[in-house]
């Protein structure tokens, strides 16, 4: 070896091998063993160079003889260890005993001396043999198996296998037919499996096989989620695949937060979804959804499946229609509908009927181009509506029937049963008792002096099977009823705000309409009186953005109109009326000429007759496309009249107000309402949005 400096940089040189050089100030003087004397200025010292690179020159070249020479001029204990393996795999035992003494290796100390022994056996053969052992003890499993076989020796790497409970690698050395061998493989097998209570063993045998994938499913059966962690870390990135089983397995343990670490890590979203949607981590789910639209379907399906497994399925619905699958959130709702009616939850189905009919609507969405609709489609979505009518009002006839109490009026009791009566003359929807509504009818149609509809009404429970517990009761009611008068008080006569005509109480024909003006009744939908809302239409060539923004302008109302008027007379004030017939309300003028017989003609507003009507007095049921806008005027302004934009039904201000307050919602849509809010809110209504 030569030692010497020159331009601050010193150069080492061992045999033929190229010139090592580092960075040394000052001049090399001597050196001895690792240490180099350096005179710098007037300073001398010593400076410890290990002689490793030298040494791994040497050893590159399998010179190890003169490797050994150099490692004891001085190298690192960890050079040593490196030494002695490279010297033991070329069957240099001689150096490779004394590198392993240096380190104090009596493992590889104790292999060494059995091979020196065996080679002074008889026996021996072929140094392969040997090899195949060190092999076994480095770990190079797969290296020691093949040497076994080409010695000839299967039944080595047989044992070897076995040993390490591999049994699968085992059964590949055993020799065809034999049995014993296979005998005594499948019994080590059972009781390692029995016996196994050390799971981080065969861990570290299998990764040390490199059975890496076995490694990390047992690692997850036996729940190391510290060892899965360790192992990702220490993973390449561009292992995919094994990062991927790493994180399904600490998905399955729980580690949501180091799973999705992972699947971030590898850019994997659809991992990511599968691993949030399994351990229900919604929340989070979302805001994926939220950041990446075309997730939807892959997180809001299972979520939807999950809320219908669990009987949330109002929550259920609206997650299918995020998802993309609106015909499933149909058939949810067909199942709560049906679900709703044979509970005899007549509320939640007429709820349900009513969403079923805005999901009907919606499907008519194509044809706002001013297509025709399907006569289906129509027929379809105004049966869903007639439906949810229908069981909305006969939940409070069931529950008059079946509690001791009621929160509704004898007045608004009757005006039920009479609706719902006419609602069935065709046919009696599942559900619905035809009794209950006749008996609640002929109860309150009685009380309230009724007597002739009391009379239709007992005569038909007659007819009609009825349960025990009510047979004498209408069998008394229908003898007791002969003794009033066949008639009708007169305040209880559904009234025509149109013609002033006192309409019968039973009117199967056109039970919603006046009989002699033909103008259609608009009921309060809670207590079902007729309100005083008259319908109107507009002129043709008016769209309806138009016709709400004449209405809204109210910059002529009022205007040349007669009535009183407060003048000055003789030093006095006084109230005088004036009968100016030029100047009356347009409305007024054409909703009051009719003929009683003709066919129905209704008002029809042009655009001056819209600018006179008080905004607070008209009603607009703002219908999507393709149906139109409807129209409605308060010609009684003494009775307050609120309108609910979102399922367009009306109600007598006092009674929504009310129930709104008790249920902070409509009571028929469950639209929810702000309390102290406007609750005549007239924004502009889009049912798609409703549900």
């Amino acid at each position: 070896m030569l030692c010497f400096s020159g331009n601050g940089m010193l150069h080492i040189k061992a045999g033929e091998f190229p010139i090592h050089q580092q960075k040394l100030q000052g001049f090399v003087v001597g050196f001895q063993g690792s240490n180099i004397y350096c005179l710098h200025v007037y300073a001398m010292t010593a400076v410890e160079v290990p002689q490793s690179y030298s040494m791994y020159q040497f050893l590159k070249e399998k010179q190890f003889e003169e490797a050994y020479k150099v490692a004891c001029l001085g190298v690192t204990e960890a050079d040593w260890s490196a030494l002695a393996l490279e010297a033991l795999e070329g069957l240099n035992f001689e150096i490779a005993k004394n590198s392993f003494i240096r380190v104090r290796n009596l493992r590889y100390l104790e292999l060494i001396h059995d091979i020196l022994e065996r080679k002074k056996r008889p026996e021996y053969i072929d140094d392969d043999v040997f090899l195949a052992d060190i092999y076994a003890y480095q770990g190079k499993f797969a290296k020691a198996a093949d040497l076994y076989e080409k010695t000839g020796n299967p039944t080595k790497a047989l044992q070897m296998y076995s040993d390490l409970r591999m049994f699968d690698k085992a059964k590949q050395y055993m020799t065809e037919g034999d049995v014993q061998s296979a005998r005594i493989l499948m019994q080590k097998q059972a009781e390692w499996s029995k016996d196994s209570k050390d799971p981080a063993v065969m861990v570290d045998i299998l990764m040390h096989a490199g059975e890496e994938e076995q490694a990390i499913d047992l690692m997850g059966k036996s729940g190391m989620h510290q060892r899965l962690i360790e192992k990702a870390r220490n993973t390449d990135k561009a292992d995919l695949a094994m990062l991927k089983r790493i994180a399904q397995w600490l998905g399955k343990l729980g580690q949501v937060v180091l799973a999705a670490e992972i699947y971030n890590k590898i850019g994997d979203e659809a991992g990511l979804v599968d691993l949030y949607v399994s351990n229900r981590r919604w929340q989070d789910a979302f805001k994926l959804a939220e950041s990446n639209p075309g997730l939807h379907e892959s997180i809001y399906l299972p979520y939807a499946n999950m809320l219908a497994e669990n009987d949330q399925f109002e929550e259920a619905q609206e997650a299918f229609r995020k998802a993309g699958h609106a015909e499933k959130a149909i058939e949810v709702l067909e199942i709560l509908t049906h679900n709703a009616v044979m509970e005899s939850r007549f509320g939640d189905a007429g709820y349900y009927f009513w969403q079923l009919s805005i999901a009907a609507l919606g499907n008519m969405a194509d044809y706002k181009d001013g297509s025709e609709v399907p006569d289906e489609m129509m027929k379809q979505m105004q049966d869903f509506q007639r439906r949810a009518d229908l069981y909305y009002a006969y939940d409070s006839i069931q529950r008059y029937i079946a509690e001791p109490f009621t929160s509704h009026q004898p007045e608004s009791l009757f005006n039920i049963a009479r609706y719902l009566l006419h609602a069935i003359k065709d046919s009696v929807p599942m559900g619905v008792s035809k009794v209950a509504i006749l008996y609640s009818l002929a109860k309150q149609s009685r009380n309230l002096g009724a007597f002739k509809l009391a009379r239709h009404a007992y005569e038909t429970l007659q007819t009609l099977r009825v349960p025990t517990a009510f047979r004498e009761q209408i069998d008394l009611g229908a003898i007791s009823i002969r003794s009033k008068p066949y008639s009708d008080a007169e305040d209880v006569l559904p009234l025509c705000y149109r013609c002033s005509h006192q309409a019968p109480l039973l009117n199967l024909t056109e039970p919603y309409r006046c009989t002699s003006c033909k103008q259609g009744f608009v009921y309060s939908f809670h207590s079902f009186e007729v309100l005083p809302l008259v319908e109107f239409e507009v002129e043709n060539g008016i769209e309806n953005e138009e016709a709400v923004g004449l209405i809204e302008d109210e910059s002529r109302v009022g205007k040349a109109a007669g009535g009183w008027k407060e003048e000055s007379s003789g030093g006095a004030d006084v109230m005088n009326l004036h009968d100016n017939t030029e100047g009356q309300d347009p409305f007024t003028s054409q909703f009051m000429r009719f003929q009683a017989g003709e066919a129905f003609s209704p008002v029809v507003a042009d655009r001056d007759m819209l600018k006179s009507m008080p905004a607070s007095e008209v009603f607009v049921q703002q219908w999507p496309a393709p149906l139109n806008f409807r129209y409605y005027r308060n010609v009684l302004p003494e009775i307050a009249v609120s309108h609910c934009s979102h399922c367009n039904n009306f109600f007598h201000s006092d009674d929504y107000e009310l129930l709104v307050l008790q249920k902070g919602a409509c009571p028929f849509c469950r639209h929810k309402v702000a309390i102290g809010g406007d609750l005549e809110a007239r924004a502009p209504f889009n049912p798609l949005d409703a549900t």
